[in-house]
């Protein structure tokens, strides 16, 4: 590693919309929205004070280049970059605006995301089909692709549905207390396991939400943090991405038991911030359980547990909220659903407020110190952010 950004960096704002199906609203209004709240919250005025932007959006009709910002926001004649790298995007906004706070180029910047999908009208994820268009071997559904992940895991591991509907379970509790999550409504193993099944053996309750939603988070140093908010700021402790390929599945090696780039990205970090042992030098995590399966493989990717262990830790309710190690202490985006540019910058949000202990729903006992896990594309791109009170 050639640098490291390590206490380099505070996070003195955070902002997010309400996820869910926002029919009043539009994309400009939510990231308005959520870029005030961030902005209010650290004391700034985002016309004088801030020296350059990044905002996340997947989909071009959310959002089109710098002005995806600039516009809404009416805000001009500052440096704006739009941000795409799968549904990595929101928190590979906050990367590019960290690394400027530390380089010393910027003093105080913005990175926020958004997503407008529902308006589009279309059934799952619009488009995707249209991103591969391969004859032979088109793109499979996101369901599809993490499906052959659980049939393998079961496979291999010997996990169960009753495994996959215990962190349905477990998320739900969690985001039924979240004011600003898609889905607020308990659920027990029953309804889970009975529940339609979407790509087998992946049933509704194993799949998260299309939603639509915005989050900002304001960033600058450590000294100039203290001038602007006193001592309630969160500093990164390391930041880590790595991209692997956009077809696994013609990879003979690729065993769909983990994400490659994950531990990839999770390893950059905890060398960043000098973690050796993750699962007792931090005190919870936020993982991308873009599908129930996804989290427990996040859990061995993370290097929480060993392979093949993923599933031990919900049987035994390490992560649930009263565990040893909370995950997804928001209801994850199980409960918040996926607005693809937004995802990352709400993960990053929920962090910092937690390590603050002012989080919305339920607040992790303790909390001083936490990660963030967003991944994207056919398990092609991941990104991990360690934050901890400063």
């Amino acid at each position: 590693m050639i640098g490291s950004l390590k206490d380099k960096v505070a996070i003195i704002g955070t902002g997010v919309t309400k996820f869910g199906e926002i029919w009043d609203k539009d994309a400009e209004d939510l990231l308005v929205e959520a870029v005030h709240e961030a902005c209010n919250e650290a004391n700034i005025d985002p016309v004088k004070d801030v020296d350059g932007i990044w905002v996340a959006t997947f989909y071009t009709f959310s959002g089109v280049g710098g002005t995806a910002f600039s516009e809404p926001l009416k805000i001009f004649g500052k440096p704006v970059t739009r941000v795409e790298n799968y549904c990595a995007s929101g928190m590979d906004a906050i990367r590019n605006a960290a690394i400027a706070v530390a380089s010393g180029l910027y003093d105080i910047v913005i990175a926020c995301g958004v997503e407008k999908i529902l308006d589009q009208g279309a059934r799952g994820l619009p488009g995707v089909g249209e991103m591969n268009p391969q004859p032979v071997l088109p793109r499979l559904s996101a369901p599809a692709m993490f499906a052959l992940c659980a049939v393998r895991a079961f496979k291999v591991w010997g996990w169960t549905k009753e495994d996959l509907a215990k962190v349905a379970v477990k998320n739900h509790y969690n985001g039924y207390y979240h004011p600003k999550a898609h889905f607020r409504r308990k659920i027990d193993i029953e309804t889970a396991l009975k529940a339609p099944i979407i790509a087998y053996p992946l049933g509704l309750y194993d799949c998260c939400a299309v939603s639509d939603g915005a989050a900002a988070v304001v960033l600058t140093r450590p000294e100039i943090a203290r001038k602007l908010v006193g001592d309630e700021y969160a500093v990164i402790k390391g930041l880590g991405l790595a991209v692997e390929t956009a077809t696994p599945w013609l990879d003979p090696n690729f065993d769909f038991l983990g994400f490659p780039s994950t531990r990839k990205a999770a390893d950059m970090a905890y060398k960043m911030a000098g973690i050796e042992d993750p699962r007792k030098e931090l005190d919870f995590g936020i993982v991308h359980d873009c599908f129930t399966i996804t989290e427990l493989l996040d859990y061995q990717d993370m290097r929480l547990c060993k392979p093949g262990e993923g599933a031990d830790l919900i049987r035994e309710e390490v992560t649930t909220i009263h565990g040893d190690f909370p995950i997804n202490p928001d209801g994850g985006l199980k409960c918040f659903g996926h607005p693809i540019g937004a995802t990352g910058c709400r993960m990053v949000v929920e962090l910092t407020r937690q390590v603050l202990g002012r989080a919305e729903g339920l607040q992790v006992k303790d909390a001083e110190i936490g990660f963030a896990h967003n991944l994207g594309g056919p398990f092609s791109v991941a990104s991990v952010i360690i934050v901890a009170r400063k």
